[in-house]
């Protein structure tokens, strides 16, 4: 095996971009929701999604990566990338690819229906990264596609019924943020940026991103207030939806001040962000305090 493989371990931690990894707990919403954790069983196959789900993001981020190199070599942020920067090699990328989709394929195991969804997930984000990315309003409907794929994942892949109101929530909310980066993406210069921004006046991105936030709200409000989830949260859910509605107005701010084009990179770096995800999440769980 080449020395290259070995000599830059770090170097082929970034490119599997571990930090993206927070978009995958859309798989344990079903467990969350429906309060089901604790169930040994139950919680050892959610992990196996979330896991399987790490190696399929990461192993489609290195195609993607080796996909663009030339051009991120050109870009003042992406040519720092491992490809582009030539800090790994095509080899390496490829063995490490392979392994990881050797082990996403492991972790979903004898379940038909996580690897149907998991190969789905890949198909489709290949697509996107070899040529749809490239073609207004189907390329973030894609990204929308791959949150609600991990979200089935977590719900009828391991025998949980997903809430209808939850599924439109996540769909809503996907397409949110993926306009959110494409606004983001726009404060760039121009020779910078995505072919497909040419595509998107800066008028229309705003009115996607209010359409999609209100919808958002509104589903997420229903959602709470539903009989199912009065019955499974009492009325704590009620509580939480001033949160979200602060969450997404401080998302929002942050995406017309240029940030937001790494969603998992800048929902992690804002102390306000984070503090209203705590605050969501003490609120929910109160009753077992």
């Amino acid at each position: 095996m080449p020395s290259s493989f070995l000599s830059s371990p770090l170097a082929l931690v970034r490119l599997m971009r571990p930090h993206q990894w927070v978009k995958n707990v859309f798989v344990f919403a079903g467990l969350v929701f429906s309060q089901r954790w604790g169930d040994l069983p139950l919680d050892g196959r959610v992990l196996q999604a979330f896991g399987a789900f790490c190696c399929a993001s990461s192993f489609v981020y290195i195609l993607n990566d080796w996909h663009d190199r030339a051009s991120d070599a050109l870009h003042p942020v992406k040519r720092r990338r491992p490809l582009a920067s030539g800090a790994v090699t095509v080899f390496s990328a490829a063995l490490l690819a392979a392994g990881l989709l050797a082990s996403g394929i492991a972790l979903a195991g004898g379940n038909r229906t996580l690897l149907g969804l998991l190969g789905l997930y890949v198909a489709l984000n290949l697509a996107y990264s070899f040529r749809l990315k490239q073609v207004a309003v189907v390329d973030v409907s894609i990204i929308a596609a791959g949150f609600m794929l991990r979200l089935l994942a977590g719900t009828v892949a391991v025998g949980i019924a997903p809430s209808r109101w939850l599924l439109l929530t996540g769909i809503f909310m996907t397409l949110y943020l993926g306009f959110c980066k494409r606004k983001a993406e726009s404060f760039h210069e121009q020779a910078s940026q995505r072919a497909v921004m040419a595509k998107y006046p800066p008028a229309l991105v705003d009115t996607f991103i209010a359409t999609t936030m209100t919808a958002t709200l509104t589903t997420y409000s229903l959602f709470a207030t539903s009989p199912e989830a009065q019955l499974q949260h009492s009325e704590r859910l009620l509580y939480t939806v001033p949160v979200v509605v602060f969450g997404l107005l401080r998302y929002t701010y942050q995406v017309h001040r240029g940030r937001g084009e790494d969603v998992a990179r800048d929902l992690l770096q804002d102390g306000w962000l984070l503090g209203a995800g705590g605050l969501w999440l003490l609120i929910f769980v109160s009753h077992r305090l």
